[in-house]
């Protein structure tokens, strides 16, 4: 409602600037109109910029875009993320990249024969693709930029540098042929509680009586998964380019697993594997775990503490992709296609889910009917034996 009558505003501006003598136009304010796009968000600007040639020429301005993308993304307001968006092209740039998401089609493609074929009919060469290509990769030019919302308030913000695997660089390496992951966090009961991410009643948790209420009713698990946003963008420094791998809002989850205290919400998107694995997608599988601390009956109030954020890309089968194909995945994912329809990114992330169940139950009735065939065979081989004996 606010950007509406801000923007209502911004019109109102215009037709008096329609109005006024073509000499005069210079001589209105210009600060006045920097001063209203500057309080938009990063949609209603650039429809302003789209307005007139004046209010085109302010929205160049970088500090519009950088305040865009630091109400948004709080961790850009960090001094060396500046400097590298800066030396990326911008923040009005970042901002083009990284606020519509990955949206992807090639789902619809994906062909069983093509997975069966996996990996056993594939050269050593087709597997790994093209190694000069690889060569030019390293887990030291990606940095994970991370932001999590509650109810539209910034709860964290992370920045990690390379994949914050030790000693991952190098070709021979273990990184590149162990399954790929990235713990952004991760906290054990145990930890100093100095930096831990909790929520509360006071952040708009409902108040829990007990454990046992909420495995009834789901109240708390229903307002984690509808309250919460997560962006993980990934950046590229060497190929200076940027993607938001997260869909915004929850995809799925779990609860109490593994324990009766324990929340999973999983974000994620469809990323290309094209001429990288047989399947030609794959899917980036962001994990937000949350554990109950306290209830109203420990006297305390509800307070529930983030205790892992992680990353895993995973192919059509389940499969954990290893981290030399999951760094080439990455790279393209960078380039890849994106939508600011959020229904869109949603129906390109259930239309895999769907193939990924057809072809489990595809996969569960071939093993139904092989073993069918074993236990036939078997009978026949005993009667033939026992024919032949008597």
């Amino acid at each position: 409602m606010f950007m509406e009558i801000l923007f209502y505003e911004l019109m109102l501006r215009i037709i008096a600037m329609s109005v006024v003598p073509v000499d005069s136009i210079p001589s209105l304010n210009s600060d006045l109109f920097y001063d209203i796009l500057r309080r938009l968000d990063g949609p209603t600007l650039a429809s302003a910029a789209c307005t007139c040639a004046a209010f085109c020429s302010i929205s160049k301005e970088e500090s519009l875009w950088e305040n865009v993308c630091s109400s948004v993304w709080p961790a850009t307001n960090r001094e060396d993320i500046k400097s590298l968006i800066s030396s990326m092209g911008g923040f009005r740039k970042f901002y083009a990249d990284c606020f519509p998401l990955i949206v992807n089609k090639e789902v619809a493609d994906y062909q069983e024969k093509n997975f069966l074929e996996y990996p056993d009919d594939w050269t050593e060469a087709e597997y790994y693709g093209d190694m000069n290509e690889f060569e030019s990769l390293s887990p030291s030019d990606f940095v994970s930029i991370v932001d999590i919302r509650f109810k539209d308030k910034a709860i964290c913000s992370k920045v990690q540098w390379g994949v914050g695997v030790p000693n991952a660089n190098g070709y021979d390496g273990w990184f590149y042929n162990c399954p790929f992951r990235i713990d952004l966090l991760t906290y054990r009961d145990d930890d100093n509680n100095d930096g831990v991410v909790t929520l509360s009643v006071s952040d708009g948790l409902p108040p829990i009586t007990s454990m046992e209420r909420e495995r009834k009713d789901g109240k708390l698990w229903q307002e984690l998964f509808d309250g919460l946003q997560l962006s993980w963008i990934m950046v590229n420094r060497k190929m200076k380019q940027a993607a938001n791998l997260a869909s915004w809002r929850p995809l799925g989850g779990q609860r109490h697993w593994p324990t009766d205290n324990d929340f999973v919400i999983r974000f994620g998107s469809v990323l290309p594997a094209t001429d990288i694995l047989p399947s030609q997608v794959v899917e980036c599988i962001l994990i937000m775990k949350f554990r109950v601390v306290n209830t109203e009956e420990d006297g305390v109030g509800t307070k529930v503490k983030l205790t892992e954020l992680s990353m895993q890309l995973e192919d059509m089968e389940g499969a954990h992709v290893n981290g030399r194909n999951s760094l080439l995945i990455l790279k393209e994912a960078l380039s890849c296609r994106r939508s600011k329809n959020y229904s869109e990114v949603l129906e390109s992330c259930h239309l895999y889910s769907k193939v990924q169940s057809e072809l489990k139950e595809e996969k569960m009735r071939n093993e139904s009917r092989l073993d069918r065939l074993c236990i036939l065979s078997g009978i026949a081989a005993f009667m033939t034996f026992w024919y032949c004996v008597l």
